[in-house]
């Protein structure tokens, strides 16, 4: 599996984000990233891998996860970072992040639902609940039935809305209110279940904007997204930990 650390210069051990990308059928290549960048000047290491369901490796190797998301992919993504974290000693395994957006969002929801390792979380324009996806993505009804399946039981055992209260890791949710890929209720529904269940969780929605924030967004509210995310990342990751009061 080919994966990609970025670090900013030092010793360190660095705080780390691990980034998963979205598609799923799309893949991290060499081509500079300005999130990457963004973060790694801030003084985080980036890892972000190909997983298996990327583009890039053929056929086989994408359609694996249809009808199984959050399996292999899950434990290729985790398998990746624990390679990453053995091997770098410029790493710091105790201060780790974790973000996606759309799959990527996804993906990063339901790790947070089976592991507690991550700090904190960001999901951003995800792809959270299959039977609202369903009838109100703008390829919902290709989506959900070629990669989760025709059946409710078998798209309930892949989704993050179901299994939301085994959250507990603070999560930052950034959406954007035109997004027709992934819809606004799919942030909105998840937000207010880990606000019911206690989980520190923020959301933030971009007036005006669609699923290509990131790429395509205005210059202000693309500025304005990535320092929403150094702001959480710096609230519960800090490059610098707070030293210890005195007694």
């Amino acid at each position: 599996m080919h994966g990609w650390l970025t670090t900013p210069p030092g010793p360190g051990p660095h705080p780390v984000v691990l980034i998963i990308h979205g598609g799923p059928f799309a893949q991290v290549t060499v081509a500079v990233s300005d999130e990457t960048q963004v973060l790694v000047d801030a003084g985080y290491a980036v890892l972000a891998c190909n997983p298996r369901g990327s583009a890039g490796y053929g056929q086989a190797h994408g359609r694996v996860i249809r009808r199984r998301l959050g399996t292999v992919d899950r434990s290729d993504v985790l398998d990746f970072l624990a390679g990453a974290l053995a091997d770098a000693p410029k790493l710091d395994a105790g201060r780790l992040g974790l973000m996606g957006g759309s799959y990527g969002g996804f993906l990063a929801a339901w790790l947070t639902a089976h592991d507690q390792r991550f700090t904190a979380a960001i999901v951003e324009r995800a792809f959270l609940d299959p039977e609202t996806f369903l009838g109100t993505s703008d390829v919902g009804d290709f989506f959900v039935e070629e990669y989760l399946g025709p059946s409710r039981a078998l798209r309930n055992a892949q989704s993050p809305q179901e299994l939301v209260d085994r959250v507990s890791t603070p999560t930052l949710l950034i959406h954007s209110e035109q997004d027709l890929r992934c819809p606004l209720s799919q942030a909105e529904r998840y937000y207010f279940a880990l606000k019911r269940g206690g989980v520190a969780a923020e959301l933030a929605i971009f007036p005006g904007e669609d699923h290509e924030l990131s790429r395509g967004g205005t210059p202000r509210h693309r500025l304005q997204r990535l320092e929403l995310i150094l702001d959480w990342w710096d609230r519960y990751l800090p490059v610098r930990p707070a030293p210890h009061a005195r007694t």
